[in-house]
Protein backbone atom coordinates (compact mmCIF):
# COMPACT_ATOMS: atom_id res chain seq x y z
CA UNK A 1 0.00 0.00 0.00
CA UNK A 2 3.14 1.86 0.42
CA UNK A 3 3.86 1.75 -2.78
CA UNK A 4 0.10 2.95 -4.16
CA UNK A 5 0.34 6.46 -1.31
CA UNK A 6 3.58 7.06 -3.55
CA UNK A 7 2.38 7.18 -6.90
CA UNK A 8 -0.78 8.93 -5.60
CA UNK A 9 1.14 12.17 -4.26
CA UNK A 10 3.46 12.10 -7.28
CA UNK A 11 0.35 12.65 -9.24
CA UNK A 12 -1.08 15.36 -7.18
CA UNK A 13 2.15 17.17 -7.16
CA UNK A 14 2.04 16.61 -11.51
CA UNK A 15 -1.84 17.31 -11.33
CA UNK A 16 -1.01 21.28 -10.29
CA UNK A 17 1.17 21.83 -13.13
CA UNK A 18 -1.26 20.23 -15.57
CA UNK A 19 -4.01 21.90 -15.24
CA UNK A 20 -6.41 22.42 -18.17
CA UNK A 21 -6.98 25.68 -19.68
CA UNK A 22 -10.44 26.80 -19.28
CA UNK A 23 -11.68 28.57 -22.50
CA UNK A 24 -13.48 31.88 -22.02
CA UNK A 25 -17.24 31.30 -23.23
CA UNK A 26 -18.61 34.46 -24.79
CA UNK A 27 -22.42 35.02 -25.86
CA UNK A 28 -23.12 35.90 -29.88
CA UNK A 29 -23.49 39.66 -30.33
CA UNK A 30 -26.97 40.72 -31.75
CA UNK A 31 -24.62 41.55 -35.17
CA UNK A 32 -23.57 37.74 -35.51
CA UNK A 33 -27.17 37.10 -34.69
CA UNK A 34 -28.39 38.53 -37.38
CA UNK A 35 -25.60 37.47 -39.62
CA UNK A 36 -26.15 34.28 -39.14
CA UNK A 37 -30.41 34.37 -39.65
CA UNK A 38 -29.04 36.24 -43.07
CA UNK A 39 -26.52 33.35 -43.98
CA UNK A 40 -29.03 30.52 -43.21
CA UNK A 41 -32.32 31.63 -45.40
CA UNK A 42 -31.76 29.39 -48.31
CA UNK A 43 -32.43 32.19 -51.30
CA UNK A 44 -29.13 34.42 -49.71
CA UNK A 45 -27.13 31.10 -49.84
CA UNK A 46 -27.74 29.98 -53.41
CA UNK A 47 -27.91 33.34 -54.74
CA UNK A 48 -24.40 33.90 -52.84
CA UNK A 49 -23.12 30.66 -54.41
CA UNK A 50 -24.57 31.63 -58.08
CA UNK A 51 -22.78 34.75 -58.11
CA UNK A 52 -19.58 33.32 -56.68
CA UNK A 53 -19.98 30.42 -58.84
CA UNK A 54 -19.91 32.88 -62.05
CA UNK A 55 -16.78 34.87 -60.80
CA UNK A 56 -15.12 31.60 -61.03
CA UNK A 57 -16.66 30.80 -64.51
CA UNK A 58 -15.10 34.14 -65.68
CA UNK A 59 -11.75 33.39 -64.29
CA UNK A 60 -11.46 30.01 -65.81
CA UNK A 61 -12.86 31.52 -69.11
CA UNK A 62 -10.22 33.96 -69.69
CA UNK A 63 -7.92 31.63 -68.45
CA UNK A 64 -8.70 28.79 -70.69
CA UNK A 65 -9.12 31.04 -73.75
CA UNK A 66 -5.55 32.38 -72.83
CA UNK A 67 -4.04 29.26 -73.81
CA UNK A 68 -6.25 28.67 -76.90
CA UNK A 69 -4.42 29.38 -80.39
CA UNK A 70 -6.38 30.51 -83.08
CA UNK A 71 -6.60 28.05 -85.97
CA UNK A 72 -5.29 30.68 -88.57
CA UNK A 73 -2.21 32.33 -86.48
CA UNK A 74 0.07 31.83 -89.22
CA UNK A 75 -1.56 33.97 -91.28
CA UNK A 76 -3.16 36.15 -88.66
CA UNK A 77 -1.29 39.36 -88.15
CA UNK A 78 -0.77 40.69 -84.32
CA UNK A 79 -3.61 42.96 -83.95
CA UNK A 80 -5.70 40.10 -85.19
CA UNK A 81 -4.80 37.81 -82.88
CA UNK A 82 -5.59 39.62 -80.16
CA UNK A 83 -8.72 40.60 -81.22
CA UNK A 84 -9.47 37.17 -82.02
CA UNK A 85 -8.09 35.69 -78.53
CA UNK A 86 -10.28 38.58 -77.01
CA UNK A 87 -13.45 37.62 -78.48
CA UNK A 88 -13.05 34.03 -77.15
CA UNK A 89 -12.23 35.25 -73.89
CA UNK A 90 -15.35 36.98 -73.73
CA UNK A 91 -17.22 34.26 -75.08
CA UNK A 92 -15.86 32.04 -73.25
CA UNK A 93 -16.14 33.57 -69.70
CA UNK A 94 -19.85 34.38 -70.71
CA UNK A 95 -20.37 30.66 -71.32
CA UNK A 96 -18.42 28.92 -67.88
CA UNK A 97 -20.09 32.36 -66.45
CA UNK A 98 -23.81 30.84 -66.78
CA UNK A 99 -22.90 27.24 -66.30
CA UNK A 100 -20.82 27.86 -62.97
CA UNK A 101 -23.80 30.80 -61.14
CA UNK A 102 -25.96 28.26 -61.99
CA UNK A 103 -24.17 25.07 -60.86
CA UNK A 104 -23.51 26.86 -57.37
CA UNK A 105 -27.11 28.44 -57.32
CA UNK A 106 -28.97 25.06 -57.84
CA UNK A 107 -26.94 23.17 -55.71
CA UNK A 108 -26.72 25.66 -52.62
CA UNK A 109 -30.43 25.75 -53.09
CA UNK A 110 -31.15 21.57 -52.91
CA UNK A 111 -28.20 21.29 -50.13
CA UNK A 112 -30.05 24.61 -48.11
CA UNK A 113 -33.78 22.90 -48.59
CA UNK A 114 -33.22 19.43 -48.10
CA UNK A 115 -30.95 20.31 -44.86
CA UNK A 116 -33.33 22.23 -43.50
CA UNK A 117 -36.20 19.47 -44.48
CA UNK A 118 -34.54 16.58 -42.80
CA UNK A 119 -32.64 18.35 -39.81
CA UNK A 120 -29.59 16.72 -40.86
CA UNK A 121 -26.09 17.86 -41.82
CA UNK A 122 -24.32 15.06 -43.84
CA UNK A 123 -23.82 13.38 -46.67
CA UNK A 124 -27.07 12.84 -48.17
CA UNK A 125 -27.84 15.91 -48.50
CA UNK A 126 -24.86 16.49 -50.61
CA UNK A 127 -25.66 13.44 -52.59
CA UNK A 128 -29.60 14.76 -53.43
CA UNK A 129 -27.93 18.30 -54.08
CA UNK A 130 -25.45 16.59 -56.48
CA UNK A 131 -28.17 14.76 -58.14
CA UNK A 132 -30.27 17.74 -58.73
CA UNK A 133 -27.21 19.78 -60.31
CA UNK A 134 -26.33 17.24 -62.34
CA UNK A 135 -29.45 16.65 -63.88
CA UNK A 136 -30.37 20.31 -64.30
CA UNK A 137 -27.03 20.74 -66.34
CA UNK A 138 -27.50 18.26 -68.37
CA UNK A 139 -31.03 18.38 -68.82
CA UNK A 140 -31.09 19.58 -72.61
CA UNK A 141 -29.42 16.48 -73.48
CA UNK A 142 -32.75 13.99 -72.58
CA UNK A 143 -33.79 12.10 -70.15
CA UNK A 144 -30.89 10.02 -70.02
CA UNK A 145 -28.38 12.64 -70.00
CA UNK A 146 -29.70 13.95 -66.90
CA UNK A 147 -29.67 10.78 -65.37
CA UNK A 148 -25.79 10.82 -65.90
CA UNK A 149 -25.34 13.85 -64.89
CA UNK A 150 -27.22 13.37 -61.74
CA UNK A 151 -25.36 9.90 -61.14
CA UNK A 152 -21.96 11.83 -61.84
CA UNK A 153 -22.44 15.06 -60.25
CA UNK A 154 -23.14 13.08 -57.01
CA UNK A 155 -20.42 11.34 -56.76
CA UNK A 156 -18.57 13.98 -57.48
CA UNK A 157 -19.77 15.82 -54.60
CA UNK A 158 -19.42 13.23 -52.29
CA UNK A 159 -15.62 12.92 -53.33
CA UNK A 160 -15.21 16.79 -52.81
CA UNK A 161 -16.98 16.54 -49.84
CA UNK A 162 -15.07 13.80 -47.73
CA UNK A 163 -11.80 15.21 -49.08
CA UNK A 164 -13.07 18.96 -47.61
CA UNK A 165 -13.85 16.71 -44.05
CA UNK A 166 -10.00 16.06 -43.73
CA UNK A 167 -9.55 20.15 -43.90
CA UNK A 168 -12.65 20.74 -41.10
Amino acid sequence: MSSDSGAESTTASNGAAEKPQIERFHLPTPEEIRGQDIWNNCAVRSVVSGVMGGGLGVMMGIFFAALDNPIMQDTMTTRQQLVYTARQMGQRSWGNCKTFALMGCVFSAAECVVEKYRGKHDTTNTVVAGCVTGGAISAKGGPQAACVGCAGFAAFSVVIEKIMERYE
